[in-house]
Parts: structure tokens; C-alpha cells; sequence
């Protein structure tokens, strides 16, 4: 099932659906998201930025989305490599509930790895709630690495890295 969908770099009018999406996973088991978090604006700036995308069926519809974040206080942690630079954050992976379990968030990620290579980038890193299994069985399939810990927003994050 997973063949016939694709990562394409968002356009603006696939916000309200993936507005949608995050919407739908708010309150969800590990979901650390909040009412005000992650939103239209957040979609809109990662929109501005080059760094929304979304994975799409060959009808169109939207299953999942994925952003690049530019958040400074995470490149902040110690953490992460010295010389995996230039890095980035990937951050608000979501995935359709009733595409859930079909390896969507795996081959998102895999996409978009390659994407980030294209654009030159050595390392990608993320933050993941400590309990959410699923996460860490999606990105530890894509050989990311962990480095650390934080706490960084109230939460109980492991950090997560790889080369690219």
C-alpha cells in the first residue's frame, strides 16, 4: 500500500488539511502536542520556509505530513554532533489515522532524508517522547542514533541523530 503514495513539498492549499491532520492526533496516546501547538501559523512558516511536505496517495489525498523545523533552542542542545553541520530538526510527523500502522511514517522519513540530502545538508536530528514506541521503532528502522536527552518544553525527550 505504501508504493502508491509519495512526499511532495507542500503547497498552500494542502494547509487545512494537514491543519486537519494535526488536529486529529491532538490528544492521541504520546501525542505531546497542545491546543495551540502545532498549528496554521507553524504549518504556514514551514510552508514560507521550504520545509512543509507531505506524503499523498495517487488520488491526492493527504496521509501524513512532516515539517524541517527551525527552532533554535533544540539546534541548542549539546547534544547534537559537531560535525554532523549543517543539521536539521525534523519535527511534526503526523499520519492519518486510518493510515496508521501501514509503514506510512517510515518511508516519510525515508523521503525526506533524501531531500535533505539534495539540499546539502550532512545531519538530521529530532526530539521523541520517551514512551511513544511506535516513533522510536520508525526512526530506529533509519538508523538514527541516540545522543541524548531533554527536557526542553516540559517534555521527556530522547534525542535522536544521524548522518545523511
Amino acid at each position: 500500500m505504501t508504493e502508491n503514495v509519495k512526499l511532495y513539498q507542500a503547497a498552500e492549499s494542502d494547509i487545512e488539511e494537514i491543519t486537519g491532520l494535526y488536529e486529529q492526533a491532538k490528544g492521541s496516546k504520546f501525542c505531546t502536542w497542545d491546543e495551540h501547538y502545532p498549528n496554521t501559523e507553524i504549518a504556514r512558516g514551514d510552508l514560507e520556509r521550504d520545509a512543509l511536505f507531505c506524503m499523498k496517495t495517487e488520488t491526492g489525498e493527504i496521509v501524513g505530513a512532516i515539517s524541517i523545523d527551525d527552532d533554535k533552542e533544540v539546534e541548542n542542545l549539546k547534544c547534537w554532533s559537531k560535525t554532523l553541520k549543517p543539521s536539521v530538526e525534523i519535527a511534526r510527523l503526523v499520519v492519518k489515522t486510518e493510515w496508521q500502522n501501514k509503514k506510512i511514517a517510515p518511508k516519510m522519513l525515508k523521503e525526506l532524508l533524501k531531500i535533505i540530502a539534495d539540499r546539502g545538508i550532512k545531519g538530521a536530528h529530532y526530539l521523541v517522547d520517551k514512551n511513544h514506541k511506535k516513533a522510536l521503532a520508525a526512526y530506529k528502522s533509519l538508523n538514527f542514533i541516540k545522543v541524548g536527552e531533554s527536557t526542553l518544553y516540559d517534555g521527556n525527550w530522547w534525542c535522536y541523530e544521524r548522518e545523511i
